[in-house]
């Protein structure tokens, strides 16, 4: 579709329209990788089960605070020595992550601290985010198309004259949030024995407010100024 073009008749007007809202966050993510390590195979995997398992009790422990828990990668990858004839296992390296969504903010600080001090666990994150149905991106969108006809007007208005009709209107950058990290990573494997006998103390995790933004791009026919 060719781009309309103005006439002395029918003048064009071309205009922008932004918004920017700040808002707080609906969901915090965090990804939980449980490790595992031994020479044996079976005995790896064995443990790699059972601390796959205690996670994932104590996740779902939380019930409704957590509205989506999923599993994504395993792997269990064999060591080779680095001399010597043939090809001989050192040591075998397990792994599963998985990736959980709370809404309830409360509870979070407590589940990633009870999770890292799980052994061989790592939790990272909590990357804020809103929902893709959140009602902030229509008002956002709204925000900028009000503003793109505000500021058509005062073009016009400068001009001595009035918007005739809406030619066209293009979306040229609504974007969603993107989440943001809190650093948070801590290797779960107990070092001291207070560490295994006392229960850390939970984070205090506060939720960062998220920008959301909105451009639109209009054309509109004014009625021929007087100049």
């Amino acid at each position: 579709m060719a781009t309309p073009h103005g006439t002395p008749d029918t003048p064009l007007l071309t205009v922008r329209g932004e918004a920017e809202l700040e808002v707080e966050p609906d969901i915090a993510r965090i990804s939980v990788t449980v490790s595992a390590r031994g020479r044996d195979r079976r005995t790896t995997l064995d443990d790699l089960t059972g601390r796959n398992t205690a996670v994932l009790d104590l996740i779902k422990s939380y019930g409704n605070a957590v509205e989506h828990l999923a599993t994504g990668a395993f792997t269990l990858t064999p060591e080779l020595t680095e001399h010597g004839r043939g090809e001989r296992v050192r040591a075998y390296h397990g792994r599963v992550q998985h990736t959980a969504e709370l809404t309830d903010f409360t509870a979070l600080g407590e589940l990633t601290t009870r999770l890292a001090d799980h052994e061989l666990t790592r939790v990272d994150g909590p990357w804020w985010a809103l929902r893709p149905d959140s009602p902030v991106h229509r008002e956002a969108r709204r925000q900028a198309v009000r503003e793109a006809v505000q500021r058509a007007r005062e073009y016009a208005d400068a001009l001595g004259t009035t918007l005739a009709a809406l030619i066209e209107l293009a979306d040229t950058g609504t974007e969603r949030p993107r989440p943001t990290r809190a650093a948070f990573a801590r290797s779960a494997q107990r070092v001291a024995l207070s560490a295994a006998t006392e229960p850390a103390e939970p984070l205090d995790l506060e939720p960062q407010r998220l920008h959301v933004t909105a451009q639109v791009s209009a054309q509109f026919t004014i009625t021929p100024p007087q100049l």
